[in-house]
Order: structure tokens, then C-alpha cells, then sequence
């Protein structure tokens, strides 16, 4: 059996595609339940984040398994396979055990050193446990893949920085007002980004507000930080009192606008504000930059800071690069071993089977054949089979640990007929 996976990434495909390719929370337990049904797929684990779609699959032929895992995320998602196939990569072996912990320990993320990809793959983990589709080999794997990226965390400075667009936000929000105990925060938009902002913020001690289209979504996300929800159209009465403005919306026009910002500035006495636009297409005005007493950063102009702090991780990159390398190996002969298991079970029980039926046929014939004549007949045997199993079983163990050990397990069971 083999590790496989599938998937794609920031890196292989628009978000366009990505957004339709996406799985929510409550959608898992319905996919991975249809993915073992798949012919061949004997475990799997589906990890769904607004970066990346990866199915972990555990199958016989990784191959077929390969094809398989594709063909069911198009026709999961309502996508054409020539529209999905020229962004899908696929890992197999080695390969996919060294991918699975670059993941974990966010060597592959947008943001290298960000901590959300290894709580989002923890609970990916979680929901495959709970529905059963994560089983002897992912459960030893992500068991693994979550200790080599503690690991990797706590023995180099891969997350030293603050790299990721939240943190780079409040970094500059700090340059601008100093201290942030006691300001606020007004967010524009719902999302994964406007609460790892908020999450940031909250803990330097920044009130929250959040507007958003769906005013219940506001206001769910403003409550788990002590704050308060409004609607979007409520923005031009609640902007003056925003210190830091952070927008991530879904709008395809401006929802702030320079005569915006210029209004609430004279109502703030020209106390200054802090706009960060993190929308793709943008949700403040570039003209905000013209105004006295307003900061405004994009997203280009934070993925370049990102970029300028990431330049100081190379050293760490290839130290984090080495741990996972020097984990892979022990995964890996781990389950070549479990892959062999089953075969030398069934060579030893074959063999006593035909060692009992041998000696029962002795014993039948062998008239003045006494009690202790017997037992002595029947140790000899067994031990005649264990001396004889031993050389094969032990090499056949360690074989299987070698890079084409499947074909000495396979050749066994064709040889003994164990079929």
C-alpha cells in the first residue's frame, strides 16, 4: 500500500478555480464517505483552506489511486476534468510523506512560517478520524507530520517574524500609533483574513468592530472578540470612529471612497487612520493615499514587506528542510513493514497448516506410535518449520524496507500461493 496525494495550490491555480473547488466544514463527512466507496481507496483525508484542496489517500496501485483521486474531485465539484487536470500536481511514496510535512509545518504556504495551515490540517485530521476515513497508515502519518512540524517550530526560527498579512498589519499599524491598547479596529468583511486580523489585533488590546453585507456575520464574528456588528450600509456613521481600518470583501467596487475617508478625518479632527486593503479586486479607493492623516497599504504593498522578511529565512528553511527529510525514511520503512505483515502471517499459517496436516497423517498410520512418541513427532515438526521459515521470513521482513520491496512480497505470495 502506498501514500498518495492530490491536489492544488496558490501556486498551481487561480483563485477563481479554487473558490469553486473548495469544500465547506459541514461537506466533509458526505465527500470522504464517497471517496472510499472509489475503487482501491482504503483510507483518505480531505484538507480544504482558502490556499489549497489536497486529498491524502491510502490505496494498492497509486497509479490508479492518482487517477482515481482526480476524476472524483471534478465530478465531486461540478468541474470538467480538462479544466481541472492542468492544475492538479500529485505526490506518491516518499514523495507525498515529505509533502504532507512541508504542508504541516507551512514550508509550502503563501506565508512560510504561518501557524493557520497546521491548525487547519490538525482539524482535517480530526473530522477523518471522526468519520472513520483515517485509519492504521494517516493516523500514524499526521501523528508524525504534526511532531516534525512542532519541531520544526521550536528548534528554528522559521516563525521568528511576523510574515503573515495580519501580523505585518498590526507591525505597521504599531509604526503609526505606537502602542495599540485602546484603539480600534473596523473590519470590513467576515472572512478567514478579517479574523486572523482580529485575532492579531485583540491581543494587543485594539477594540473590534466588523461591517459586513450579512449582518449576522458581523455580528457573530464582532461577539467572539467582545465587539460589535454592524451592516455595510451603516459604514459612513461608524468610520469616523475606526482608528484601523482592515477590508476583505467581496465586492467588485470601492466601498470607501477619498471623500469618505476626508469626512470622517474632519470628524476625527484630523486624528489619523490606518487603511489596509486586503480585497482582490480592492475595496478602498487607491485615491485614499492622497489624503492627509490616512496610511493606506494593499495587498501588493504588504506581500512585499512579506517577501522582504521571508529573504531572512533561508538558513531556516534548510535546516526545517533537513528534519523533515530525516523523517521521511522512518515513515516510509514503517510501512513497507505493515505492507509485508499480512504476507508472512500467511506463509507461517500456510506452512503449520500443512506441518499439522502432515503430521496428523503420521500419527493415523502409525499404529504402536505411544503418547510420548507422538509429542516427540509433533515438536520435531514444528521445530523443522520454524527453522525453516526463519531465513525467509527475516529476509522477506527486511526486503520489504528497500525501495522495490513490494516485488519480493508480491513474488512470495505467487511463489507459496498465498492468493
Amino acid at each position: 500500500m502506498k501514500l498518495i496525494v492530490v491536489g492544488l495550490n496558490h501556486k498551481t491555480t487561480p483563485v477563481a478555480l479554487r473558490e469553486r473547488l473548495a469544500f465547506a466544514n459541514e461537506e466533509y463527512p458526505a465527500a470522504l464517505s464517497n471517496l472510499l466507496q472509489q475503487e482501491g481507496m482504503q483510507e483518505g483525508l480531505l484538507l480544504s483552506t482558502c490556499n489549497r484542496v489536497e486529498i491524502y489517500a491510502v490505496c494498492g496501485d497509486p497509479d490508479s489511486g492518482v487517477a482515481t483521486v482526480s476524476q472524483w474531485l471534478a465530478q465531486s465539484r461540478s468541474v470538467d476534468t480538462d479544466t481541472l487536470l492542468p492544475h492538479l500536481y500529485h505526490h506518491i511514496g516518499n514523495d507525498a510523506v515529505q509533502h504532507g510535512m512541508r504542508v504541516a509545518a507551512s514550508l509550502d504556504s503563501l506565508v512560510v512560517g504561518e501557524a493557520q495551515i497546521l491548525g487547519q490540517m490538525k482539524q482535517a485530521y480530526r473530522e477523518a478520524v471522526a468519520i472513520g476515513s483515517a485509519r492504521t497508515v494517516l493516523n500514524r502519518y499526521f501523528h508524525l507530520a504534526f511532531q516534525v512540524a512542532k519541531q520544526i517550530r521550536t528548534e528554528t526560527q522559521i516563525a521568528r517574524h511576523p510574515v503573515s498579512i495580519a501580523s505585518v498589519a498590526v507591525t505597521l499599524a504599531r509604526k503609526i500609533f505606537g502602542e495599540l491598547d485602546g484603539h480600534s479596529c473596523l473590519l470590513l468583511g467576515a472572512g478567514e483574513m478579517c479574523e486572523l486580523a482580529a485575532r492579531h489585533l485583540s491581543a494587543q488590546g485594539v477594540r473590534i468592530r466588523v461591517a459586513n453585507r450579512t449582518l449576522s456575520r458581523a455580528q457573530a464574528l464582532a461577539e467572539s472578540f467582545q465587539g460589535q456588528g454592524y451592516a455595510l450600509d451603516e459604514l459612513a456613521t461608524i468610520l469616523p470612529q475606526a482608528d484601523i481600518i482592515i477590508s476583505s470583501t467581496g465586492s467588485t467596487l470601492p466601498l470607501v471612497s477619498a471623500a469618505m475617508v476626508r469626512a470622517a478625518l474632519k470628524q476625527r479632527r484630523q486624528r489619523p487612520q490606518f487603511y489596509i486593503d486586503i480585497a482582490v479586486p480592492r475595496d478602498l479607493d487607491p485615491k485614499i493615499s492622497d489624503v492627509d492623516n490616512a496610511f493606506l497599504y494593499d495587498i501588493d504593498d504588504l506581500a512585499k514587506i512579506v517577501a522582504d522578511n521571508q529573504k531572512d529565512r533561508s538558513r531556516e528553511m534548510v535546516a526545517a528542510e533537513g528534519m523533515i527529510l530525516g523523517a521521511v525514511p522512518s515513515f516510509s520503512q514503517w510501512l513497507e513493514t505493515l505492507e509485508v505483515v499480512p504476507t508472512l502471517v500467511a506463509l507461517r499459517q500456510k506452512m503449520e497448516q500443512l506441518r499439522d496436516q502432515e503430521v496428523a497423517k503420521a500419527i493415523a498410520g502409525w499404529s504402536d506410535l505411544n503418547p510420548e512418541g507422538q509429542k516427540r513427532l509433533e515438536s520435531m515438526a514444528r521445530l523443522l518449520v520454524n527453522k525453516i521459515l526463519h531465513s525467509p521470513l527475516s529476509q522477506l521482513r527486511q526486503l520489504a524496507t528497500e525501495a522495490d520491496g513490494s516485488r519480493y512480497v508480491d513474488a512470495t505470495r505467487k511463489l507459496f500461493e498465498l492468493e
